[in-house]
């Protein structure tokens, strides 16, 4: 075989294989999406059969968000040092025995021990997912970070209704069972085949080789950027309303009298907050993708600004309108999840982008746990809608949105602007005392 069909044949495999790291990505993250996005189907079940309270329940879901989130730096750490393998498969046992815990919890500890273990188990799905995605596509970061997280998005699309079934017919503790089997076995088949970019890899991609180069910050010097934390803020803004919606979304359509009124779509009709639920992640799921591919071209901030714009409005018109009739809530709730999934592509992007990626996992890991920190106003939430209704939290949720748009174009710009020049003037510095010397 000649060097130049040895060399094509080299950079075709690369470029499969890196798509087959993206796809196994997508499947684990699918597999461990019910762990949040299905948590609503069971609160109602688990406060019909225990007569625990709402907001109890929901310190559950609490848990599992800020177990998921503010661990994934150390599991990012890992995966930087020991490669994707190792980690999921840790994470796929810990999914399994999580749900296995909760079909068994008949107390509010155990409930709550379950649910950190649980998010134990998905940080470290997530956080190895996304940033093998980051390291494997500098040249498309948005569209890789968007695809991946698009599992998490769309990952429970497909069940809502098989566990909506499931716990009707044979109980909540059954479906809990069933699932965590089912999710756990699959993430740790799939953490077999899972690696990280070599040096050979860079041969094949000069976008790998062009990265390398470029000032690489380690997890420890990001803390002291005054951008991480401007980025981190913006994150918690944004996290706060869409947590809100995917922990409460059951207990917002029982509210508005809206949950079991069927809504008719192309012939199939269904209750309204089982299709909203199926129409929610197919949303949240396609948005990410959607909008990281359009950061990519558009820029990162501008794309923010359209994105938090956007979720702000869907919101308000939530609060105003999604009361009225079961298809407007299923149609406004799918427009707040398009709105609000993308920060999940939109943040990781931003962070490489800004900090490099030889230290990709461990860094976007960081900036991750803003979702653990905004996940502590979910049950701020139900407080403030027993003592002032739902309308009063959607108004504080979209005024967050509003003022996030704003952020991105008005301070996030200028200031990663200004420390991406900083940080190539550092790199030059360098590069001309190291050529003198």
């Amino acid at each position: 075989m000649s060097e130049a069909a040895k060399e094509g044949s080299v950079s075709a495999h690369h470029k499969s294989h890196r798509w087959l790291q993206l796809a196994l990505g997508v499947l684990c993250m699918t597999m461990v999406a019910n762990l949040q996005y299905g948590w609503t189907l069971f609160v109602d079940p688990m406060h019909a059969k225990f007569g625990w309270e709402r907001a109890a329940i929901q310190v559950a879901f609490t848990i599992f968000v800020v177990a998921e989130t503010w661990l994934t730096p150390f599991e990012g750490y890992l995966e930087d040092l020991f490669g994707p393998g190792p980690l999921m498969l840790i994470g796929g046992l810990l999914v399994g025995l999580a749900w296995f815990m909760n079909s068994r919890a008949d107390s509010l500890p155990l409930l709550y021990l379950a649910q950190a273990i649980g998010g134990v188990g998905a940080g470290a799905v997530d956080a190895t997912c996304v940033g093998n995605a980051l390291k494997w596509f500098p040249d498309h970061r948005g569209l890789a970070a968007g695809i991946t997280a698009a599992g998490f998005g769309m990952g429970s699309a497909l069940t809502i209704l098989p566990i909506s079934t499931l716990i009707k017919t044979q109980g909540f503790e059954q479906a809990f069972f069933d699932f965590g089997l089912l999710q756990g076995a699959i993430v740790c088949l799939a953490s077999l085949g899972l690696s990280s970019p070599h040096e050979e890899d860079d041969e094949d991609n000069p976008a790998l080789a062009e990265d390398h180069p470029h000032r690489q910050y380690a997890p420890l010097e990001i803390v002291r950027a005054p951008v991480f934390w401007l980025m981190y803020a913006m994150f918690v803004m944004i996290a706060a309303g869409g947590l809100m919606a995917t922990a409460q979304l059951a207990s917002i359509a029982k509210d508005f009298g809206l949950a079991e009124k069927p809504v008719e779509i192309l012939g199939f009709a269904a209750p309204a907050l089982t299709l909203a639920l199926a129409f929610d992640r197919v949303l949240n799921g396609i948005t990410r993708p959607l909008f990281g591919w359009i950061s990519d071209g558009l820029g990162r901030e501008n794309t923010m600004f359209i994105a938090f714009a956007l979720e702000g409005l869907a919101i308000l018109c939530l609060a105003e309108f999604g009361g009225r009739t079961p298809g407007l809530f299923v149609l406004l709730t799918g427009l707040v999840f398009f709105a609000w999934g993308e920060i999940y592509s939109l943040f990781p992007a931003t962070c490489a982008d800004t900090f490099g990626t030889k230290y990709a996992a461990t860094n976007a890991a960081l900036l991750y746990t803003a979702k653990g920190t905004a996940a502590l106003v979910v049950p701020l939430s139900t407080l403030l809608a027993t003592a002032a209704g739902w309308h009063v939290v959607f108004y504080v949720a979209a005024a967050l949105n509003l003022a996030t748009a704003l952020l991105a174009l008005l301070i996030l710009r200028p200031l990663r602007t200004r420390h991406l020049a900083d940080a190539a003037k550092t790199a030059e510095e360098g590069d001309v005392r190291q050529s003198s010397s």
